[in-house]
């Protein structure tokens, strides 16, 4: 599978993001072509390859010719939907863009359609956004992960005047994520500069997922920002191959401490895990700090859920952060067969080991449908089910960990 993993080792923006994946290969005239698509008139979109602190990179800028309106999130979903583009294209900048504007709104207290966008609703964020999604495109890259980024100190000039740094978007947009972030630089003087602009963590905290898979690199590109630095100011882009099967197997356990919800609320919680794609999901009870009584909620997951399971711990509870544990896991040969019992079928759940099968349990659900339509004891449907699967115990298995599909009856 084709991956891009960015190194925001001094943070990232959206003319850096650009200028990473130019670097590594993306065509300029491809790029071009493809923004054309967007009725978006009065600029040009220039690169030049230069070399700071003796590392040799890519700088994006975007020249405007006269004044460009402001545009707010209404004009900008229109913009981006009604354009010519690839739906996959218009789907990741639509999703950076809605993400940005839902963080907009929070920081502001302003409901999300009446967002106006002032610094990424102008030319070059339109085409910093949308040709970071064309260029991914392009590239034919699958999967985006991302390092932690660094965010700067001091203050930045906005529309709104002096503000902090991180800006109040980019702050609410790795929130929204739970996304890590990187220490200062250590043995490095501390300087006051904006790293990670909101329209790269927009890009970043929609596309990426926070974690460095193991691949095989086979090509690097370094995006320069606008502003010299005592280091390269750069945001490293590695485009390479990751073991598809190794990828698919790795699992993780996902958990996070409540100690502050409704215990009523856990059965939805539950329920919506298993829904996003858990494998297992598991609350054990736990005594934190003061004595405080709480519950461990624990959910195992393919390594590619993580994302999903991680929105639904988040929406749906009200914890501050979700760890992630990576695990290796033996796991049985299973197989469903069906029984015919006096009273209908039923679902066995057989399992193996060392070629042979080993246990046979009947479905719950199928048993529990079968007393009830027909009036009668749960295990006595349960008890013959499970005498007709006893047949299957010590019967070989095939090489693929399998059994000839057969239906034995009672």
């Amino acid at each position: 599978m084709h991956i891009a993993y960015f190194d925001p080792f001094s943070g990232a923006s959206g003319d850096m993001v650009l200028g990473a994946l130019l670097d590594a290969g993306l065509a300029l005239p491809d790029l071009r072509a493809e923004l054309g698509k967007l009725d978006v008139r009065g600029y040009e979109l220039r690169a030049e390859s230069l070399t700071r602190h003796g590392l040799r990179g890519t700088r994006v800028s975007v020249a405007v010719a006269g004044d460009q309106p402001g545009r707010d999130w209404a004009a900008i979903r229109a913009l981006v939907a009604g354009s010519a583009l690839d739906q996959g294209v218009k789907d990741a900048a639509l999703a950076i863009f809605g993400r940005l504007a839902q963080a907009e709104a929070q920081v502001h207290g302003v409901p999300v359609d009446d967002v106006h966008f002032h610094e990424v609703g102008g030319v070059d964020a339109i085409v910093d956004i949308c040709g970071a999604a064309i260029g991914l495109h392009l590239l034919g890259i699958a999967r985006v992960f991302s390092g932690p980024p660094r965010l700067g100190s001091g203050f930045v000039q906005s529309q709104h005047g002096l503000l902090p740094v991180p800006a109040p978007a980019t702050a609410e947009l790795m929130a929204m994520v739970g996304a890590p972030t990187a220490a200062p630089p250590s043995g490095v003087e501390p300087v006051a500069a904006e790293l990670l602009t909101p329209t790269g963590a927009a890009i970043l905290t929609v596309l990426a997922e926070f974690r460095r898979p193991a691949f095989v690199p086979a090509a690097i590109g370094y995006g320069f920002g606008a502003r010299e630095l005592p280091w390269p100011n750069a945001l490293r882009v590695w485009l390479g191959e990751t073991d598809d099967a190794a990828e698919a197997g790795a699992e993780l356990v996902l958990e996070t401490n409540i100690d502050d919800m409704n215990p009523q609320f856990y059965e939805l919680l539950v329920e919506r895990l298993f829904a996003a794609g858990a494998l297992d999901v598991w609350l054990t009870p736990i005594i934190m700090k003061k004595g405080r009584p709480a519950t461990r909620v624990s959910a195992l997951c393919a390594a590619s859920r993580r994302g999903s399971l991680e929105d639904v711990l988040i929406e749906n509870s009200t914890t501050l952060g979700v760890r992630a544990l990576g695990v290796d896991r033996v796991k049985a040969p299973r197989r469903v067969e069906t029984v015919v019992t006096r009273w209908g079928d039923v679902r066995l759940k057989l399992r193996g080991w060392n070629g042979r099968v080993i246990g046979a349990v009947p479905e719950y659900d199928d048993c529990a449908a079968i007393a009830r339509a027909h009036d009668i004891p749960l295990r006595e449907v349960w008890d013959e089910a499970h005498r007709i699967g006893e047949a299957y115990v010590g019967r070989r298995m095939t090489a693929g960990g399998e059994l000839p599909t057969r239906r034995i009856g009672g």
